[in-house]
């Protein structure tokens, strides 16, 4: 008995050694990480972060999980409902769920190693398939339009089916929208169009605009000009009505001062005329001293169109 008590403290003991020194007694887990641990083939068990014993030879690492949140992008052809084949850009993140559940076959670690060979793999056709059943409902246009309410939709539908493999799909991008080269051409060309139609009708407004302002600013000035004239001629007027005065205080008939006031006129206007440099013929008489008498002709004149508007002579006895 004493003989086989040490050799079982002798296989103990060599085990130990062996299990150091090969590395297969004592192991660390990461943050972030969890190892599951299998006995001769069989799951035994989940470790979290920290540091670990097992059984050398008996136990082992199967995997070690992360728990980190992972992204994973790929491209997929999808047709809208306008017949245009689009490609989109999708970029996924998710991670391992954290639910540990009753059972370590409840939790998201044991599901995410044993259930699901090829998890990313499958996840992408999961994907690609809410994609492709999806977009066809949307036109171009719309796609454009509804790209992050069609992501999210994606994503609710995506998360169930992962769930049950042992992954939390935490959103679903749509990245780029790439469109065919002549479709792409064909929708510059439209929205060129749009703009310069645009621009042509803000043109188009803003000569209105020049013309209406322009013609209002044409109206008012002729107005003021309307005013000013006839504040002139209101100012020419009181001042002929002063001179008339002035002569008339001199002992000179109302008559005789407007035959003055036209005579002066006169004399002003020939020289101005004189003033103004342009080659014109004038007729003035051979003898001067006949302008002398000019006013009074001009008197004479003024008397016979007064004589000629009188009432007629009486009939003579």
């Amino acid at each position: 008995m004493p003989q086989l008590i040490g050799f079982v403290l002798l296989v103990l003991v060599v085990f130990l050694i062996v299990g150091i020194v090969t590395g297969n007694l004592f192991y660390v887990v990461k943050q972030q990480h969890a190892v599951i641990i299998e006995r001769l083939g069989k799951f035994h068990r989940i470790v979290g972060a920290g540091f670990h014993a097992k059984i050398p030879f008996v136990d082992r690492k199967a995997a070690t999980v992360s728990l980190r949140t992972m992204k994973n992008g790929f491209n997929i052809d999808v047709k809208t409902q306008d017949n245009v084949t689009i490609g989109l850009e999708v970029s996924a993140q998710y991670h391992v769920s954290y639910e540990r559940g009753g059972s370590p076959q409840d939790s998201g670690v044991w599901r995410s190693y044993y259930m699901l060979q090829q998890p990313v793999a499958q996840m992408r056709d999961f994907i690609t398939d809410a994609l492709r059943s999806s977009i066809p409902v949307y036109t171009l246009d719309e796609v454009f339009a509804k790209k992050d309410d069609i992501a999210r939709d994606v994503n609710d539908t995506v998360s169930e089916q992962m769930a049950a493999y042992g992954f939390t799909l935490v959103s679903t991008l749509i990245t780029k929208i790439a469109l065919p080269a002549e479709v792409e051409d064909s929708m510059n060309q439209i929205n060129a169009a749009q703009r310069t139609k645009a621009a042509a009708q803000d043109l188009a407004e803003a000569d209105r605009i020049r013309r209406v302002t322009e013609a209002v600013a044409e109206a008012e000035a002729m107005e003021k000009a309307g005013e000013g004239i006839a504040n002139q001629r209101k100012a020419i007027a009181a001042g002929i009505s002063e001179s008339l005065a002035t002569i008339q205080e001199t002992g000179v008939t109302a008559a005789e001062a407007n035959q003055l006031f036209m005579f002066t006129q006169w004399t002003e206007m020939m020289s101005e005329f004189a003033k103004a440099g342009k080659a014109s013929t004038v007729v003035l008489p051979s003898d001067f001293t006949g302008t002398a008498s000019m006013f009074e002709q001009m008197l004479a004149a003024g008397s016979a169109g007064r004589d000629a508007g009188a009432s007629p002579t009486a009939p003579r006895q």
